[in-house]
């Protein structure tokens, strides 16, 4: 498309995607209340309805704001002209508000404040996670929550693999237990069972902090029976390091007379976890259990966590000197 600066104008537009996915994008959008306010506590029902995101470019060079109603689009950019930084300014503090400012001085209508209707392609429909598709009656162990979600065309995406996963997983696993113990079967056992086929449902491992005890449990592999010989599928959990990403860049803090100081856990189990730093040991942690540790040896390290089912995972960063 090209931009309109008057009314005057030619419209020069091109299509960027369906009605039914840019219906969807603005309702996730409009569904992020304005900081501040609240349905609860503020009237704002005469207000119009905005879809906004905000950003902020590396060095606090740019703070932005970009929102639009039924018949505007405002964009709000606060910066320098030379490209120098505003430390402590970004879109979310510095740009929103004005944007707001503007939107609400502009000539309003009956139906701004009413939500558009959604196109034939969208219909709303029931998901569970952690799959992400619609319940499925004959395996009700994998419906964990149940939440609504937009559908487009009749179709219903499952949840993305982790991003940064070691090993490929589609978070459904399906494999055998003694229909008496519940204990797992693998290919290999010395001794008689009543093998019954079940599955499992996995969390992404980054979202371990925020499920209760019982979700971890139904996600988590039966204990393996002690006839049985070892099938690797503990080694293939996904586990993940948080608290710093993999490529990142530590410095010491001004007029501090120790390296940088860094609380890290490993997401994903819940067994004990030993933690190497360049291959040597460093600490041993339970679960998500954290641990504080210095960073002050300038140069590049390799930080990694070793599960005692066999899961592990690895990041490489840089201590500036």
């Amino acid at each position: 498309g090209r931009v309109r600066y008057t009314q005057a104008d030619p419209v020069v537009d091109r299509r960027m995607m369906s009605a039914g996915a840019a219906w969807v994008v603005r309702e996730m959008l409009e569904a992020n209340p304005r900081p501040g306010y609240g349905l609860g506590t503020f009237d704002v029902g005469s207000r119009p309805r905005v879809a906004w995101k905000t950003g902020t470019s590396y060095g606090f060079r740019d703070a932005w704001a970009i929102g639009g109603t039924r018949r505007y689009t405002v964009g709000v950019w606060v910066g320098r002209p030379d490209g120098t930084p505003l430390p402590g300014q970004y879109g979310a503090v510095t740009a929103l508000p004005l944007m707001f400012e503007v939107i609400d001085t502009l000539p309003r209508s009956a139906g701004d404040a009413v939500p558009a209707p959604a196109p034939d392609s969208v219909a709303e429909v029931e998901v569970c996670w952690p799959l992400g598709l619609p319940p499925d009656a004959q395996a009700p162990q994998l419906c964990q929550r149940r939440q609504k979600a937009w559908s487009l065309d009749g179709v219903v995406p499952p949840t993305f693999a982790e991003r940064d996963a070691r090993l490929w997983n589609a978070g459904r696993e399906r494999f055998q237990v003694d229909a008496a113990s519940g204990r797992r079967l693998s290919a290999e056992c010395s001794l008689p069972h009543q093998p019954r086929d079940t599955e499992i449902a996995r969390w992404p491992a980054l979202a371990s902090p925020w499920l209760s005890g019982e979700e971890r449990r139904r996600s988590t592999l039966p204990a393996l029976s002690a006839d049985c010989v070892a099938d690797g599928r503990e080694a293939a959990v996904e586990l993940r390091i948080d608290g710093i990403r993999d490529g990142a860049t530590l410095a010491r803090a001004p007029g501090s007379t120790h390296g940088a100081r860094l609380l890290v856990r490993a997401l994903g189990t819940d067994a004990r976890v030993q933690w190497l730093l360049d291959g040597r040991w460093v600490a041993e942690t339970r679960g998500s259990q954290g641990f504080k540790r210095d960073y002050g040896e300038p140069g590049e390290h390799t930080l990694t966590a070793l599960a005692e089912n066999g899961a592990w995972t690895r990041i490489d960063f840089t201590v500036l000197f």
